[in-house]
């Protein structure tokens, strides 16, 4: 569906993890960034914008403020934008902020042939069906409850379906590959991703790539009723299915 999908797993310590993204950025680079405004959106722009001005000079960093209940509307939004980073923060918020618009914005990405960055919480609203946070499984804990996101039960819910696969996020870091492998083994999301911080997973032409500093762990349903993981690091891929 038009261009690349980039998915960063979060953390700040690697501005090339954006490199791939702005390099498939046409036109002025205008970036627009998504951001959810829970109060500190404008401290928040200024980090996404240091990453991206120290890993493509070029670019222009452009704000896109969502206020927290408020909702995105992306042609209005996304005139005279080259490129879209939707943002880290609480993942249920980004997800209810994109609920009206989760046609029109990859069928608009599509048309205009521009790329999409997903940083966290814009990473896993990028699947067609989106892991949004939580930390029980029928009561029973799987990861710890301060990545919940706000939520008790594990939790999917629609998203802009850019990748077929549920995103999770901060894998290594947070211990959220255990959220991902529940929610594949009750056959919630057809299979998933878990990235680690700082790295990124470039997705297009059929295929995923990994580069930057951790890994990313795919979830796949296997037949006897369990689940499969496989980890994969900087320069090894796999095919989307």
């Amino acid at each position: 569906m038009g261009s690349r999908t980039f998915l960063i797993g979060g953390g700040w310590d690697r501005a090339e993890v954006y490199e791939p993204f702005l390099r498939e950025v046409r036109g002025e680079r205008r970036i627009g960034c998504l951001i959810l405004d829970e109060g500190d959106g404008e401290a928040q722009f200024e980090r996404y914008a240091a990453a991206l001005r120290k890993a493509g000079p070029a670019c222009v960093p452009v704000p896109l403020p969502v206020p927290l209940g408020g909702r995105f509307d992306p042609e209005a939004a996304l005139d005279g934008i080259d490129g879209l980073l939707v943002c880290g923060g609480l993942t249920p918020a980004y997800q209810e902020a994109l609920a009206e618009c989760l046609e029109r914005l990859p069928a608009l990405l599509a048309g205009r042939g521009m790329p999409y960055a997903g940083f966290s919480a814009g990473a896993a609203v990028a699947a067609r069906r989106a892991v949004v946070g939580g930390w029980l499984v029928d009561g029973v804990p799987v990861c710890p409850e301060e990545t919940g996101e706000d939520l008790a039960e594990v939790e999917v819910r629609a998203g802009l379906g850019l990748v077929p696969f549920a995103v999770d996020v901060h894998a290594a870091q947070w211990g959220t590959l255990a959220r991902l492998v529940a929610a594949v083994g009750r056959r919630e999301v057809p299979y998933g991703v878990a990235v680690d911080e700082n790295t990124l997973l470039t997705v297009g032409d059929g295929e995923a790539l990994v580069s930057g500093a951790g890994r990313v762990h795919v979830v796949r349903p296997a037949a006897d009723g369990g689940v499969a993981v496989r980890a994969y690091g900087a320069g090894e891929g796999f095919g989307l299915e």
